[in-house]
């Protein structure tokens, strides 16, 4: 085990918490569905380079009617950078120790007018101490009201914490939900942020509140679209998007980077891949 000091303890249990919120939401929407569907949860350990352990997490996935595919993952891990990766982290440049916390959620759906979802939040430690995250919506097509929406409701949480966070955050996810070689985005955007430091208790309200929007929006836009009738087409169509979103988190996504660099479970990092995708 990994020793926590409070700020850590506090942003684990938080992540922890906001995981089983999440989860219980989705499995009531499987439940409306008539789908007997559940996570399974899988807990995985980690040792650290020099043999010491270096934390763990807890890996969810639900495969159910709505949701074809779900992860929803907690990890808390310490430990030690190796090699020139240090150097590429916030404040680990001089000194490679680090801790981090947090909640990583992709979902993919049975009906391709339900868009798909990423969202994930964080605390990091390393000679700083810093949030990070956000969400955004991946409609394999786009509806207008379920992107409006999705970003109305960001932007009021990001508005509760300061007028500026928005579109800042708006503009950072624009920029990094990008794939440079299709020269596309990967979906309608949101908001995504890293570096937030400085006053623990104001950045820590804004990350809870990220999630608590991600929580009120996402299942009432899934509600709204999961039983509208589609095509095989639609479907044809939705796995060609999809392979664009395999893409970008396979080439471009720092997560999948730091999970891979820090020995983190392998299931877990790549739970964001969808269960189907085509290449033309």
């Amino acid at each position: 085990m990994i020793q926590l000091d409070e700020q850590q303890a506090a942003a684990r249990t938080w992540f922890e918490s906001l995981r089983d919120r999440i989860c219980a939401a989705f499995e009531a929407i499987e439940a409306e569905a008539g789908s007997a569907a559940r996570f399974t949860y899988t807990p995985w350990d980690r040792t650290d380079p020099d043999g010491a352990p270096g934390g763990g997490g807890v890996r969810g996935v639900m495969k159910g009617r709505v949701f074809e595919k779900v992860g929803v993952n907690v990890s808390t891990v310490g430990g030690r950078f190796e090699g020139d990766f240090a150097r590429s982290i916030h404040g680990a440049g001089e000194d490679p120790r680090f801790f981090a916390t947090g909640i990583s959620l992709v979902a993919h759906m049975a009906n391709p007018h339900v868009p798909a979802v990423h969202m994930n939040t964080r605390f990091l430690c390393t000679t700083r101490r810093w949030f990070g995250g956000g969400a955004d919506l991946n409609p394999p097509l786009p509806v207008a009201e379920d992107t409006t929406a999705f970003h109305d409701r960001l932007r009021a949480a990001c508005d509760a914490h300061d007028p500026a966070y928005y579109p800042r955050f708006k503009a950072w996810a624009d920029d990094y939900f990008y794939i440079p070689h299709r020269q596309v985005h990967r979906g309608v955007g949101g908001i995504f942020y890293d570096h937030l430091e400085g006053d623990f208790d104001a950045d820590f309200a804004f990350t809870r509140d990220v999630g608590l929007a991600f929580l009120d929006i996402f299942p009432a836009i899934v509600r709204r679209r999961m039983d509208e009738p589609f095509t095989s087409e639609d479907v044809a169509a939705m796995q060609v998007w999809r392979g664009r979103y395999a893409e970008f988190n396979l080439v471009y996504d720092r997560g999948t980077l730091f999970g891979l660099k820090t020995g983190g479970n392998i299931d877990a990092i790549l739970m964001s891949l969808p269960p189907v995708a085509t290449w033309a």
